[in-house]
């Protein structure tokens, strides 16, 4: 293994280990509130956090949540000349930290589904990009007052988006492509129990509140 290799796969770590962090769990820790993976959909995130009743503690979790995985792909760009990180290593470094909100170390890999972790990668990557899969996500959250298929749409568009940018604004890297086309199929199916209840006509409503059991 060379040295480049060693480097990608160590920041690849470092970024898994800031993934895991939990901030659902942590800010309902830290506010006295009960831990969201004991109600609702038991999912530890924002929009089953905005489930409680309690907004700040929901939107602490989307932004923080959102934070780490912008931070992780900011960092590997700013500091990857310097450490002979290759478009690749950073591509990596996206999946890692995504894949560290899904399955996090330190909450025995039960983690949430990283609709505001795959956000903040996607603003790192290109801010345009970002935004534009953002307002996917609201327009259809606005009409349908569904958080899971707004975020099944805005998953199916964001590779779509990076891949036509591309050819008019930005420069496309095939890494980075391929790690969003992986993070958006891993958003799916972690929505796939979601996806059952859209069908059934059974899934909850943005805002709709569950008392903890």
């Amino acid at each position: 293994m060379n040295a480049s290799t060693g480097v990608a796969l160590l920041a690849a770590g470092l970024a898994y280990l800031l993934g895991s962090l939990s901030f659902a769990v942590l800010v309902s820790r830290v506010m006295g509130m009960a831990d969201p993976r004991s109600y609702g959909s038991r999912n530890p995130g924002a929009t089953n956090v905005l489930r409680s009743g309690n907004k700040m503690a929901a939107l602490l979790t989307l932004l923080l949540d959102a934070f780490k995985g912008w931070f992780a792909v900011w960092l590997a760009q700013r500091t990857g000349a310097g450490w002979a990180l290759q478009p690749a290593a950073i591509a990596l470094v996206a999946v890692a930290v995504f894949l560290g909100h899904l399955y996090p170390v330190y909450f025995h890999f039960r983690g949430g589904k990283g609709v505001a972790t795959a956000a903040g990668v996607l603003l790192a990557v290109q801010p345009w990009l970002g935004l534009a899969t953002i307002a996917t996500w609201v327009i259809v959250a606005g009409f349908f007052r569904y958080s899971s298929l707004a975020a099944l749409v805005a998953a199916v568009f964001a590779p779509l988006y990076y891949w036509f940018g591309g050819t008019l604004v930005w420069t496309t890297d095939p890494g980075m492509l391929a790690a969003l086309v992986l993070i958006s199929a891993m958003l799916i199916w972690r929505h796939r129990s979601n996806i059952r209840k859209l069908l059934r006509g059974e899934e909850s409503r943005i805002g709709q509140k569950n008392r903890p059991r």
